[in-house]
């Protein structure tokens, strides 16, 4: 029987932290409050962002050839990355100044100053935001706030890894695929990498 998230040790079973930090994060109650936070809905059917966070976890194990460094930095964005969707602003228009990534940047940024986990952190939905911007231009309408060209010059100094995770949080729950395929078709320069072979 799986023990619910509010148990003392529930979130450390279920995603086997591994460094010093990742464990110092768990104790964190702010943290901890963003993992046990969410209800099933379109795209995360799972529900808990603890619960999207081991299966994107699960998915980093399966990309071959993966050094150590590039392993931990994943990890932790894992971990981070939706980890303060409850603190986001939901009203219209957007603030994208109390976007999830950005709190989870700033929450982390006293732990990490490693700009490559903080940029992915920070941007991590900015390329599926890029894909629907595009869609909608293709449909008429004129979304200029978000652009595969601004994306990539933000994370070009880290694009292979910043796909990487993209394609690890994508190959989630019951997310359309579309613009992870979108990604691999439009963006130059990176090495596509398969990681399920499943009916994605």
């Amino acid at each position: 029987m799986k023990r619910p998230l509010d148990h003392p040790h529930a979130l450390e079973t279920l995603l086997r932290p591994e460094s010093d930090l990742e464990k110092h994060l768990l104790t964190l109650p702010e943290f901890r409050h963003g993992l046990s936070w969410g209800e099933p809905r379109f795209g995360h059917p799972e529900g808990k962002v603890a619960l999207h966070v081991r299966e994107v976890l699960d998915n980093i194990d399966l990309i071959p050839n993966l050094n150590a460094l590039e392993r931990s930095r994943l990890r932790l964005v894992a971990l981070t990355h939706d980890t303060f969707k409850f603190a986001e602003d939901r009203n219209r228009p957007r603030d994208w100044t109390r976007h999830h990534g950005l709190l989870a940047r700033r929450f982390l940024e006293p732990f990490c100053d490693d700009p490559i986990v903080l940029d992915i952190i920070e941007t991590h939905d900015d390329a599926f935001y890029a894909w629907l911007a595009q869609k909608h231009r293709d449909m008429g309408q004129e979304i200029s706030h978000k652009s595969i060209d601004s994306l990539i010059a933000r994370v070009g100094h880290c694009l292979q890894l910043y796909y990487l995770f993209f394609k690890c949080d994508t190959q989630t729950g019951d997310k359309t695929q579309a613009s992870l395929k979108w990604f691999e078709r439009s963006v130059p320069g990176i090495q596509i990498v398969p990681i399920r072979e499943q009916n994605w």
